[in-house]
């Protein structure tokens, strides 16, 4: 269209000088020296390590092939020559069960002395040697657990179950076996650098038809163990019964020695007073008799009332006698 006109783009130019743009050089020696230093404060920050707490450093020296163990804190290595090992020095724990796979096997499975198939979960509980930390880097490495805990552990526990019967593994040997496979695991430790702490003996399976015979058996010797104890309680009271009936015998006996006894001091003193016979009819008589008639060839009476105050006087003389004596 005509009167009009298009509005047109311009680029304004700006020239800067060259001067401008270029860096302050730097002479070569304070190049040098800035380098230097940046090198240093790189080393030096490689330098400086840390063992935290609860670890041990292993420093392994590349040159010389020598090894050193640290203690928790800060150390001083020489980067590129002198190699850094952390080791956890705390208490730790491997579990060998059937709720944790290990590789293809969990629980430790073993046989009992009569070829029974038992399933052991245990629970070890270690330590590493620190003083010995060295060492372990240098004959085991990192690797220990897979190279000696686990082969160990499951080698003495089905050593230790070996020796028992399965009934004595779930009733009166548990601890027994926790016992033999702690002292044959502490040799093992010790002769690779570790300590151990303790063993948990968590479960021992038996088959469960094993285990249902066991309980039969164990309930069938308890109920002969009550027989007898009835047997035994019955054994002690027939004893009583015959010890009673011995002691009523022997009092019956007795009785009857003191009633023979009495007989015989009483016939003695008829014998020797003939007159207490006569005495003894009156009475029996009647107590009111005073007088006894004796028959022709005794021609005599009895005044029984005097008989009787002699008989009653002589006591009282012979304690007056014994008296003045």
């Amino acid at each position: 269209m005509t009167g009009m006109t298009e509005p047109t783009n311009q680029k304004k130019t700006v020239n800067v000088p060259r001067s401008a743009l270029r860096l302050p050089r730097l002479s070569g020696g304070r190049a040098v020296l800035l380098g230097a230093l940046a090198i240093a404060a790189l080393l030096l920050f490689e330098s400086v390590r840390s063992v935290p707490a609860g670890f041990v450093g292993v420093s392994f020296n590349k040159l010389s092939g020598s090894l050193a163990t640290l203690d928790p804190g800060v150390h001083v290595v020489v980067p590129g020559i002198q190699q850094l090992n952390l080791y956890d020095a705390r208490l730790q724990e491997v579990t060998l069960a059937h709720t944790v796979q290990d590789d293809a096997e969990g629980a430790i499975r073993a046989r009992s002395k009569e070829g029974l198939d038992i399933t052991a979960d245990v629970t070890v509980q270690f330590r590493i040697d620190r003083a010995k930390a060295d060492v372990l880097h240098k004959e085991l490495g990192r690797n220990y657990l897979q190279t000696v805990i686990r082969p160990q552990v499951r080698s003495k526990v089905r050593d230790a179950i070996g020796q028992f019967n399965a009934a004595e593994l779930i009733s009166t040997q548990r601890q027994e076996v926790e016992a033999k496979v702690t002292d044959a695991l502490k040799t093992e430790f010790s002769r690779n650098n570790l300590v151990l702490d303790s063993v948990l003996l968590r479960e021992l399976k038996i088959p469960d038809s094993v285990a249902k015979a066991i309980e039969e058996k164990q309930t069938a010797e308890q109920q002969v163990a009550v027989e007898q104890n009835r047997l035994q309680q019955a054994k002690i009271a027939a004893q009583g019964a015959v010890a009673k009936a011995e002691g009523e015998s022997q009092a019956v006996v007795a009785r009857a020695r003191g009633e023979a006894q009495a007989l015989s001091l009483r016939g003695k003193a008829l014998r020797e007073n003939p007159q207490l016979i006569q005495l003894t009819v009156a009475e029996k008589l009647s107590p009111n008799i005073q007088t006894v008639m004796v028959p022709s060839d005794g021609n005599f009476l009895l005044n029984l009332q005097t008989l009787g105050q002699a008989a009653a006087s002589t006591p009282q003389k012979k304690n007056e006698s014994g008296s003045s004596n």
